[in-house]
This record gives structure tokens, sequence and C-alpha cells, in this order.
């Protein structure tokens, strides 16, 4: 009689933690993504130090996930209700660290997702944190600011149980700016009676940093400017070593788009798009600094679509819908908007048209099948762990200068940032090397984050 075929168990360390992790968490997609980018990454340091076999199996579990109901009144007088979550993924090298998110598509998946890839970017800095991240389902925007208040009020009656100065540190992301925080700080001051260092991204009068709102954008091209420095490439429109004359597609038009932008063009680059969910606006001689202050204006103070900026400069183009990376030449490319906006047919876009550096500003911007294409066709790929992680690192400063009761200047601020971004870029080439994998900087920021961490958990124990 003819025994039925089952299937065996895969027998390679990297198979076996990711079939383990797709059967606990198999509707989880957006953190199931970011699993198996990592786990296949490590595979050639697994099978070289098999001792961390095991500590990558628990560093896949969150130490802590918390949901919570956030129930609030709006201006009408109705009760609403909204979900909130904190996943506390990682303390092993410091306070779980780690931005909160207020928008619809905030669920567990993404929750979890943005909380194990800080647990690596914030081991990249050099700087003590642990990994987390948390958020909501409410959307602030056409929200009034009373609205806005009475839910952080709410939010954080509960996130306050959770959170402490030693224990977890959260910032601002997406829907969380200086608004937000305040509030969420003056309720948190509030419940404990102590003004604590629990957040970051603060306001200059109440404990915040200098350059904590510019640091996500500034890092950003501090880390490609390290690139440039490193590989000392020329062409005919630039000079050797710098970004001068480099044509750079940016997508978003928030905080980390204009802030990237503005350090692009003080560097002598030619930012040529910035985008919304409505499309994108294409500059064929690039933003300059009026130009990127019209941007500013229309989004920070008129909180408008990008589209309206075609009505203060002759020159610029809408593209209503689309993405800019289809349709526009580049040097660079530097996604800034939201997790997985670069697909495959976009990266064969971007190369067919001149690019030969993705550079990740937001979370997650590329798809699996993008990043295969920037491998495939030798372009440089910096993923956002490594790349936009100086937001983190300035949010890290931030707590320095609160624990020590100091507040130190801009120029002092931006140094150590930049120090760190540089330091970070050195990590990621010292971990691509220790895998083989010489100058893939996607393989280097993982092995590189990831061994900081492991070598703290297993001194730790199994805890």
């Amino acid at each position: 009689m003819e025994t039925p075929h089952t299937q065996q168990p895969p027998t390679d360390p990297a198979q076996q933690i990711l079939s383990t992790v797709r059967h606990r968490d198999p509707n989880q997609p957006e953190f199931l993504q970011a699993v198996e980018e990592v786990v296949l990454s490590l595979a050639p340091l697994l099978e070289a130090e098999p001792k961390y076999v095991r500590v990558l199996e628990l560093l896949c579990e969150p130490e802590r996930a918390i949901q919570f109901r956030v129930p609030w009144l709006d201006d009408a007088g109705n009760f609403q209700v909204n979900r909130g979550f904190r996943v506390q993924f990682n303390q092993a090298i410091g306070p779980y660290k780690g931005g909160l998110r207020f928008h619809p598509s905030v669920n567990l998946s993404i929750v979890k997702f943005l909380g194990f890839e800080q647990t690596f970017k914030d081991a990249l800095t050099t700087l003590p944190m642990g990994g987390a991240k948390g958020g909501s389902d409410f959307n602030p925007r056409g929200r009034s600011d009373n609205e806005v208040m009475k839910f952080c009020q709410s939010f954080m009656t509960e996130l306050a149980k959770h959170i402490g100065p030693d224990t977890d540190v959260p910032a601002g992301d997406m829907g969380v700016g200086a608004r937000e925080i305040g509030y969420l700080f003056g309720q948190y001051k509030r419940l404990t009676g102590a003004f604590h260092g629990v957040l970051t991204g603060k306001g200059l009068s109440f404990g915040g940093s200098l350059i904590r709102k510019e640091a996500t954008g500034y890092g950003l091209v501090y880390f490609l400017q390290e690139y440039h420095s490193d590989r000392r490439c020329t062409d005919d429109t630039s000079e050797t070593g710098t970004l001068r004359g480099k044509r750079v597609t940016v997508s978003g038009s928030g905080n980390v788009a204009q802030h990237c932008v503005e350090k692009l063009i003080q560097l002598g680059a030619v930012p040529v798009t910035m985008s919304d969910s409505s499309g994108y606006v294409y500059e064929p001689e690039g933003f300059d600094a009026a130009k990127l202050a019209v941007v500013m204006d229309l989004k920070n103070n008129q909180h408008a679509r990008i589209s309206k900026y075609c009505e203060h400069s002759p020159t610029a183009e809408f593209h209503p819908g689309n993405k800019p990376w289809q349709e526009t030449a580049c040097d660079i490319a530097l996604p800034c908007a939201t997790q997985n906006e670069i697909e495959e047919e976009d990266a064969l876009a971007l190369y067919a048209n001149g690019c030969y550096c993705v550079c990740e500003g937001a979370n997650m911007p590329s798809t699996p099948d993008a990043i295969k294409v920037y491998h495939d066709r030798g372009m440089m790929y910096a993923p956002a762990k490594a790349s936009n992680a100086g937001g983190v690192a300035v949010s890290g400063l931030e707590m320095s200068q609160n624990s020590g009761r100091l507040s130190w200047t801009r120029e002092q601020v931006d140094g150590k940032l930049k120090e760190i971004m540089s330091d970070i870029y050195q990590a990621c080439i010292e971990g691509s090397q220790r895998a083989h994998r010489p100058g893939n900087l996607q393989v280097g920021a993982n092995v590189a984050g990831f061994v900081k961490v492991a070598d703290a958990m297993l001194a730790q124990g199994c805890v």
C-alpha cells in the first residue's frame, strides 16, 4: 500500500524560522514581509555561526504586544472608539524606543513590522535603545484640535501604564506631529504628576531637541553622502564624491521628504519631484529653497494637496494618481512616503531611466520584488533601517539631554547626527563583509543590527 506523501519540515535554519513565523502569524502580511527580508539576508551568518539561530527565533516574537480600546467624544458629543496598540519588541540593549502612528491603516501586523524593523534600526544608531512601535487606526485628518486632544488624552490614559523614561519612550510617526506629542505629554504628566522625558519629539519649550524635526530627512541625505564619498563616484555633472548636480526623485511631501529636499538643495543636488496620495509634482529644473518653502506652507499650514503647488510655479507639472518612479529620469531615488510604494515595475522603470541608487526614507517602501531588481541590476540599495535612522538617533540624543537636564545647540546635535549616520554606514559595510557579501548594504545593515542585539540576548540568558 502506497504511503501518502507528507511534506517534510525545512532543514535550512532560515527556512525553519520562517516556517514557524508563518504558522504563528499567517494573517500578518506586513510583519511576514519584514521578517522574511531580515531572516533570508541573515542565512549565511546562521550557517557560519549556529549560536545565532535560536536567538533569531526569539527575536521574531515580540516581548509584549498590547492592544486596547480608545473611547472619546467628538465635537458633536458622539461616542467614538478606536483601537490602540503598543508592541514592545525587544529591550536587550536599552529601553523600548519607537514611534506612534495614527492612520486608518494601522493594525497589529503593521505595528509588529514597524517594531521588528525598529529593533535593528535602533541597534545601528550605536545608542542604547531597544525596539518598539505603536499607534492607532485613528485618523487626525479633518479632525478639530479639540477632537485630536480628546483622542490623545484617552490614548495616553491607557498607554501611560506601559511606558516610562527607563522602560519605553515613544515618539511621533505618521499622523503624530508636534501637536499630538504635546497633547500626549500633557496627559502623561497629568496622570503621573511627574515631568519625565517619556516622549521624544517634544516642543523646545518643554524638553525637546533641536534638529529633531529635520533629523530623518537630514540623516537620509547624510547616509547618501557617506556612500558617495566612499565609492568616489564621478560623472560629467558632479564633483567627485559629492551629490552636486545629481537629479533626485523624492516621494512624499511630509516631514521626512521636506527636510530631505532641504538638505539636498543645500548640498547642490537637484530634487525634481515631491508627491502625496493624489499624485506627484515634477519640477524640470529642480526645487530650490523658495519653491520648497511654498510646499512647506501648503502642507504644514494649509494642509493642501500637492497639486496646489502648480498654482505657484509656472514650470511645475502635476501628474494625478501617479507615483514619480515610472516617468522621471533621475540618478537617485529617495522614497519617503509609505511602505511598498516601489513595486517591481517601478524599480525596472527607475533603472531604465538612469537611476543607480535607491536610499529609503520611509519604512519598507520597496517590495521584495523591487529589491530583487535593485540587486540584479547592480543598483546601490540602502534599506530604511539604516538610511532613515536619523530620526530615532536624534530621539536618543533628546533622551540624553533630558536625562542630563541639558539643551545642546543646533550645531552640536547636527554634528552628532552626521557622526551617527557615518557610523551606521560603516557598520553596514563591515556587516556585509562579515556575511561575505561585501558592499551589500541590505545584508550589512541586518547583520550589524542583529549581531548587536543577539550578543546582548545571549549574555542575558533565555529571557
